[in-house]
């Protein structure tokens, strides 16, 4: 153990530009109201959140696009993919190859995009007994497991911010996935890898955390208050669910 979390981010804020973030906009106004989804997964393969967002390419108005399909209780992409335009059916075709490589959830939730809300797609999840859920307009923490997992892409430090062309966009999500999986430590899983919730491995790694925190605590007991308890990631975890439905997850 070198030091606490807290120490971590007292150095990264000294970093040039790590406080120099932009601020999201939003919308205001009234609109029609429209039920408020609510998700609820307790292990993997349950929900997935899935969205699109823009490359900046070099031309104006002109975005590469990439799809990106996240299993919300470990954080994991579970299908992804990089084109010059929204379209239905390479959505649909994303959405095949995940089914092939993962199984199939219990629900899918997106937001109301023309591609998310397509008659193709929403075939295929019919075939398939997927339950599809939307975001209500203009509520931006309606998905917020896609929106968390794109800012990690944009704001780390190797993102080029413009890409020169769609294949140097395919070429940077190819080296991307596989490092958000299985190398990103992500907060809201308590710094363990998507890969390491998805298969129970960080179980394990509990473990030897523990192991290392409390031999820790017994040096030094004076440096903290109590007994420190390693984190663990939450047994259960969705979208608009109330904080008592929130558990741990069993170590």
């Amino acid at each position: 153990m070198l030091a606490g979390r807290r120490s971590w981010w007292r150095i990264a804020a000294d970093i040039e530009d790590q406080s120099a973030r932009p601020l999201v906009p939003t919308r205001r106004g009234s609109r029609t109201p429209r039920e408020k989804p609510v998700l609820i997964a307790t292990g993997p393969g349950q929900v997935w959140s899935w969205d699109i967002t823009d490359l900046r390419s070099p031309w104006r108005g002109k975005a590469f696009k990439a799809y990106t399909i996240i299993d919300i209780w470990s954080r994991k992409i579970t299908g992804w993919r990089v084109e010059d335009r929204e379209s239905d059916h390479l959505a649909v075709e994303m959405f095949q190859t995940a089914f092939r490589q993962h199984g199939t959830p219990q629900f899918v939730h997106a937001d109301s995009g023309p591609a998310m809300r397509s008659s193709a797609l929403a075939e295929l999840l019919e075939e398939h007994n997927v339950t599809k859920t939307h975001n209500r307009p203009y509520v931006s923490n309606d998905n917020p497991f896609s929106e968390s997992e794109f800012r990690t892409m944009k704001y780390r430090p190797n993102y080029p911010g413009i890409f020169d062309n769609l294949q140097t966009a395919r070429d940077h999500l190819t080296d991307y996935v596989p490092w958000y999986n299985t190398t990103h430590r992500h907060s809201g899983i308590a710094l363990f890898t998507p890969q390491q919730v998805h298969d129970g491995s960080w179980k394990h790694a509990h473990r030897i955390r523990d192991r290392a925190l409390q031999h820790y605590h017994q040096k030094h007991p004076e440096r903290v208050r109590a007994r420190p308890r390693t984190p663990a990631p939450a047994g259960t975890v969705g979208i608009n669910i109330p904080d008592t439905a929130v558990t741990s997850s069993p170590e």
